[in-house]
């Protein structure tokens, strides 16, 4: 289509925006309906409607509601179809002429079950009838809405943003520097692998995956490839040779979703609408009976506190000779200090303006969400690493969960943007996979806990809360909201060190 016809559809959309929320939805649905999602080119469709949706200045929350909505209800539909056409789902026409994906879609419904309309909406060939052959298989309709709705979610992301990143930024005047594409597109391609192993797969990276097993054989075929696999693979004897394939993959994947965001966050003008919506609504919540745990919690995140944690665990690995693990564990507390210094430095993001004494630096990314986050994905990945791999999912998820209230609070604060937090984590997410990886080599002998981990343990619960008792009138007054100057600073939380 020439330019001059995409402009005067843009201008035309612009003043009739119902229609292109129309536009979104049916092409969505007709991309999710049974046998339709294959002969029409939906994908393609979606990122033109996407591309014209960022052109027009349609809100981002928006196209994604309108997608997501035309998604569900093309599922819907298809789930529904399958009830009225079950056992005759391979005579009735369009279906009987595609018997073949008809049959492997009910193979891959059978083998996985449930989890196969989450996944199926996002594999290729198997996409348009995955819910038709649930309705057909009798899935409980409950069961069906909640998979349905929750991939929605995760689904209408990944298919409209490309088309509506690259809309807002044909339709800025500001445009991003030159790097910003080739930057988009490696970390896109590099993500997109990591997003299909993930799928193809079904998360079989361990060393029983059949992923691995593969890897494993195609790498041993080339010597670079080879000796790679050999000096990145475990040496313990009880784990037969474990290659990091998982760490790996986190590193990649974050190091990825980092680029993308930093650039969307930081040379766009996309997330601005987002980040002032989140900080509108926590300045909201904001009241004086959360003021006070939400600032002890932010100040777990001070750096001093995440230092003392980092020096007690590496002392406490080398009276016991875990010598590479120390080593390793400091190599990423400064690998991250210096990349979030940097950053912070080099982009000078502005902080928001709501409380009296912002800190000084630059908000993206922020520094308290990167180091807690790494503190405790490092403490769950060397708790996990010596569990089997079916189990290791239960660790990192319970032991991560500290880094939410903290970065929560910053949020809460008013001292960073939605944009700094994800960033932060994503920064720490990238590091910690690059350091088990790494450690994976050194990794000889268990990493049995005893008696020094829990005085360590001990000796930071108490300085921690020795740090929040001292700090704590300097944080009310630094925290201290811009529109509430007057109001009476909360009274200090109990800490382990007794006040």
């Amino acid at each position: 289509m020439s330019s001059a016809w995409l402009d005067t559809l843009s201008a035309w959309l612009s003043l009739h925006p119902g229609w292109l929320a129309m536009g979104l939805f049916a092409t969505a649905f007709i991309e999710s309906l049974a046998i339709a999602g294959i002969v029409v080119p939906g994908v393609a469709l979606l990122f033109a409607v996407a591309v014209l949706a960022g052109q027009t200045g349609m809100p981002l929350p928006e196209t994604l509601l309108w997608a997501g909505l035309g998604a569900i209800a093309g599922d819907t539909a298809s789930f529904a179809l399958g009830r009225l056409m079950q056992g005759r789902l391979t005579t009735v026409w369009p279906l009987s002429r595609f018997p073949g994906i008809v049959d492997k879609g009910e193979r891959f419904f059978r083998r996985h079950g449930g989890k196969s309309v989450i996944i199926g909406r996002f594999v290729g060939p198997i996409r348009p009838v995955i819910p038709l052959i649930a309705g057909a298989l009798m899935m409980p309709w409950r069961r069906f809405l909640a998979f349905n709705i929750g991939s929605a979610i995760a689904w209408a992301p990944v298919y409209i943003f490309p088309g509506f990143l690259v809309g807002s930024a044909l339709a800025s005047e500001l445009r991003p520097p030159a790097h910003f594409y080739a930057v988009i597109g490696i970390s896109l391609a590099a993500l997109l692998l990591v997003y299909f192993i993930l799928l193809r797969f079904q998360l079989e990276l361990g060393d029983e995956g059949r992923f691995y097993q593969w890897l494993k054989q195609w790498m041993a075929q080339y010597e670079a490839t080879h000796r790679f696999w050999r000096v990145h693979t475990n040496q313990r004897p009880a784990r037969e040779g474990e290659f990091p394939l998982a760490s790996f993959m986190l590193a990649i994947g974050a190091t990825a979703l980092f680029l993308i965001w930093g650039q969307m966050a930081t040379a766009t003008h996309l997330l601005e609408g987002f980040n002032e919506a989140t900080l509108h609504w926590f300045e909201q919540l904001r009241q004086p009976l959360l003021d006070a745990p939400f600032i002890a919690l932010t100040l777990l995140g001070d750096p001093p506190v995440l230092i003392a944690a980092g020096i007690l665990a590496c002392a406490a690995l080398l009276f016991r000779g875990y010598y590479a693990a120390a080593v390793h564990i400091m190599v990423a507390a400064a690998v991250t200090v210096i990349l979030v210094w940097g950053l912070k430095s080099l982009l000078g993001v502005p902080r928001p303006d709501e409380v009296l004494n912002p800190p000084d630096s630059g908000a993206f990314p922020s520094g308290h969400a990167a180091g807690i986050t790494l503190l405790v994905t490092l403490v769950a990945s060397f708790v996990a690493g010596e569990t089997r791999n079916r189990q290791r999912w239960q660790f990192y998820v319970a032991l991560s969960l500290p880094l939410v209230p903290v970065a929560l609070s910053r949020l809460y604060l008013g001292v960073h943007w939605f944009t700094d937090i994800i960033g932060g984590i994503l920064l720490a997410l990238a590091v910690t996979g690059a350091t088990r990886a790494s450690y994976s080599r050194y990794d000889r002998v268990p990493l049995a806990p005893d008696v020094t981990f829990a005085v360590a343990t001990a000796l930071w619960l108490v300085f921690a809360g020795a740090y929040i008792a001292v700090s704590w009138e300097e944080a009310v007054m630094k925290f201290r909201p811009t529109t509430e100057m007057a109001s009476p600073p909360p009274a200090p939380p109990a800490g382990p060190a007794g006040g």
